[in-house]
C-alpha cells in the first residue's frame, strides 16, 4: 500500500511519543502498520433512533479489523427531533448538523485517520456526517441504522405521527385523553428512526442513492439481521475504498446529487432534503440551486404512496425491494456513478429484485405525474419556498385567503388550539427562520394540530421548516426569512395570500410599492442570545443556500 495518511503519527524516529501514546491503547506492532479508520458512532441512549447503534458500531469494527485494518471509535452528538419538537429544545437541532459535521472532521484531521465510517441515523446527524465526509475527502462509508418497525393498535399501523395528530383530536373533542394514552403506549414499538417517509428515513434514503451507503442500507429496519451484515460489510467495504483511494467527493458529484433528488422526488420525501443536499453540495464545492430541485421534480413523478402523505411506511418500502427497487424505477432517468459499493448506480438498478406487490409504481403509472416537492417563488418568497406537493390534496393546489399572521410557533399553535383560526385562513408564522428562530425549528406541532383538529381548507406558510412527518398545504424556508427584511416580516393580518403549486408561485396580493412603504417602517423583531444560537444567528446563511454557516 502506498503511504498512508496515519503515517504521519505512526511512523519514524520522531514519532516515537505519538506510537506511545496508541501503544497505551493496545495497538500492537503488527497493527501499527495497518490502516487505522476512524468510526464515527452517534450512539446514544435519549434517541430511539440511535439507541441500537453500539450493535452496529460492534460490526463494523471486526469488518475492519478482518479486512486489515485498525478501528478506533469516537462518539458524535445526536438530537431527537421529536423530543425537541414544539419547545425551545427544537431551536438546537438545526445548529447540531454543524456541530457534528465539526466534530467528524476534528476528529478525522487530529488523527490522521486513513478513512472513516460513519454511523448515525436520525435528521441532523445523517446529512452532518456527509458534510464531513465531502469536507475532509478522505475514503468514507455511511451506515444509517435504519427505521423503526410500525406500531399497532386494533389492527392498524401506526407511526409518531399518529400520536401528534392525537394531540389535535383531543383539542376537539374528538379523542379523550386516556385514548391517546393508549396510543402514546404502542405506537412507537422499539429502536429505529420513526417508520414513515420522514427526514431521518428520507435522508438515508438520499445517502444509498447518491453511492455513499451500500445497497439496501436505507430501508433494512433496524432491528433486522440484514442491517448488522450491512455494517459488518460497511467495515470490510471501507478497506477497499481506502486502499483504492476512493474519496468522498469521488462519490458525491453533481451528478450523484441529481440521482439523488430524482429518488427524493420518486419518494415524495422531507422538504428538509432541501437544505441538506445543498449543504452537502456546498462541502463538496458543488454549485446545487434550487431550481435544480424544481427541474428534475418537472420531469420525475412520485412513485410511491409513504406516509405521512400516504399508507406505507418504510417496512413496505424495504419489502419492497427498498432504494434498489426505486432506482430500477427510475434506471432510464438516472446518471450512471460509481458508489461506495463498487458497483455503478446503474448495476444496482438493474440488479434489484422488485417483489411481488411492491409499493414502488412505475414510470407509466405513477402516484401521481408530479414530483414529490416543489419550490415555489414570489412576491412572499423572492428568494424561494419549499412544499413537500406529494402530501398536499389537489383541491388545495390553488388557495388565496386571508393570512393570519404569528411572529413564533408558540403564539400560532395556541391559536390554532383554541379554535381561533377558520377555514380558508393562511396561518403565517414568521421569525423562525435560520436566523431569526433562531435555528429554523420544525413546527409539526402546529401542523398535526391542524389535521388532528378537522381542518382541510387552512394552508400554512413560514420561513421556519416542518418535519417530514408533515401533511398539507405546509410551506416552508420562506426566504428571505423575517429577520432578514424578507416581506414575509411585511404580510399584516387579512392581507391576501395567494398560494398556486402548479405555477410554482407564492405571493401577497398587494398594490405595486405596499411593501416598500411598509419596509420604511419595519424593524426586526431582536430576541436576546447566548452562547451557540449567538453564534449560529451572526453565521448562519438564508435557507436558499441550505442555512449553512457562512465562511465570510
Amino acid at each position: 500500500m502506498a503511504t498512508m495518511r496515519s503515517d504521519e503519527v505512526k511512523r519514524g524516529y520522531h514519532r516515537a511519543p505519538n506510537r506511545a501514546l496508541l501503544r497505551a491503547l493496545g495497538i500492537t506492532q503488527e497493527e501499527l502498520d495497518r490502516p487505522f479508520i476512524g468510526v464515527a458512532n452517534a450512539w446514544n441512549d435519549i434517541v430511539p433512533g440511535h439507541v441500537h447503534l453500539r450493535a452496529l458500531a460492534v460490526k463494523v469494527r471486526e469488518g475492519i479489523a478482518a479486512a486489515g485494518g485498525v478501528p478506533f471509535e469516537f462518539g458524535v452528538i445526536g438530537i431527537c427531533d421529536g423530543i425537541a419538537m414544539g419547545h425551545e429544545g427544537m431551536r438546537y437541532s438545526l445548529p447540531s448538523r454543524e456541530n457534528i459535521a465539526d466534530s467528524v472532521e476534528l476528529m478525522a484531521q487530529a488523527h490522521r485517520f486513513d478513512g472513516l465510517v460513519l454511523i448515525g441515523t436520525c435528521d441532523k446527524i445523517v446529512p452532518g456526517m456527509l458534510m464531513a465526509a465531502a469536507r475532509v475527502n478522505i475514503p468514507s462509508i455511511m451506515v444509517t441504522g435504519g427505521p423503526m418497525l410500525p406500531g399497532y393498535q386494533e389492527g392498524r399501523e401506526l407511526s409518531l405521527i399518529d400520536v401528534f395528530e392525537g394531540v389535535g383530536r383531543v383539542a376537539a373533542g374528538a379523542l379523550d385523553e386516556e385514548s391517546l394514552a393508549r396510543l402514546e403506549c404502542c405506537a412507537m414499538p422499539g429502536c429505529g428512526s420513526c417508520q414513515g417517509l420522514y427526514t431521518a428515513n428520507t435522508m438515508a434514503c438520499m445517502t444509498e442513492a447518491m453511492g455513499m451507503s451500500l445497497p439496501g442500507c436505507a430501508a433494512s429496519p433496524a432491528v433486522d439481521a440484514e442491517k448488522l451484515r450491512i455494517a459488518r460489510s460497511s467495515g470490510e467495504r471501507v478497506l477497499s475504498l481506502v486502499r483504492e483511494n476512493v474519496c468522498p467527493r469521488d462519490i458525491i458529484t453533481r451528478q450523484s446529487l441529481e440521482n439523488a433528488i430524482r429518488v427524493d422526488m420518486a419518494l415524495g420525501g422531507s422538504t428538509n432534503t432541501v437544505l441538506h443536499l445543498m449543504a452537502i453540495a456546498d462541502e463538496a464545492a458543488i454549485p446545487l440551486d434550487l431550481e435544480t430541485f424544481n427541474r428534475i421534480g418537472s420531469r420525475i413523478p412520485h412513485l410511491c404512496h409513504m406516509q405521512p402523505a400516504g399508507p406505507h411506511s418504510m417496512a413496505a418500502l424495504h419489502q419492497s425491494g427498498g432504494i434498489p427497487a426505486v432506482l430500477r424505477a427510475l434506471e432510464r432517468d438516472l446518471a450512471d456513478m460509481p458508489t461506495v459499493s463498487g458497483q455503478s448506480i446503474l448495476s444496482i438498478a438493474r440488479s434489484a429484485t422488485v417483489s411481488p406487490g411492491s409499493i414502488v409504481q412505475t414510470m407509466e403509472s405513477p402516484v401521481s405525474q408530479a414530483g414529490g416537492l416543489r419550490i415555489l417563488r414570489g412576491s412572499l418568497a423572492p428568494g424561494g419556498a419549499v412544499v413537500k406537493s406529494a402530501a398536499v390534496s389537489h383541491d388545495m393546489w390553488v388557495h388565496r385567503g386571508p393570512a393570519r399572521v404569528f411572529d413564533g410557533e408558540k403564539d400560532a399553535m395556541e391559536a390554532i388550539l383554541a379554535r381561533h383560526i377558520r377555514e380558508g385562513d393562511v396561518v403565517v408564522i414568521r421569525y423562525e427562520g435560520p436566523r431569526g428562530g433562531p435555528g429554523m425549528p420544525e413546527m409539526l406541532s402546529p401542523t398535526s394540530a391542524l389535521m388532528g383538529l378537522g381542518y382541510s381548507k387552512v394552508a400554512l406558510v413560514t420561513d421556519g421548516r416542518f418535519s417530514g412527518g408533515t401533511r398539507g398545504p405546509c410551506i416552508g424556508h420562506v426566504t428571505p426569512e423575517a429577520a432578514a427584511g424578507g416581506p414575509i416580516g411585511l404580510v399584516h393580518d387579512g392581507d391576501t395570500i395567494s398560494i398556486d403549486l402548479r405555477e410554482r408561485t407564492l405571493d401577497v396580493l398587494l398594490p405595486r410599492g405596499e411593501l416598500e412603504r411598509r419596509r420604511s417602517f419595519w424593524a426586526p423583531r431582536e430576541k436576546p442570545l447566548t452562547g451557540i444560537l449567538a453564534r449560529y444567528a451572526a453565521h448562519v446563511a438564508q435557507a436558499d443556500r441550505g442555512a449553512v454557516l457562512r465562511r465570510d
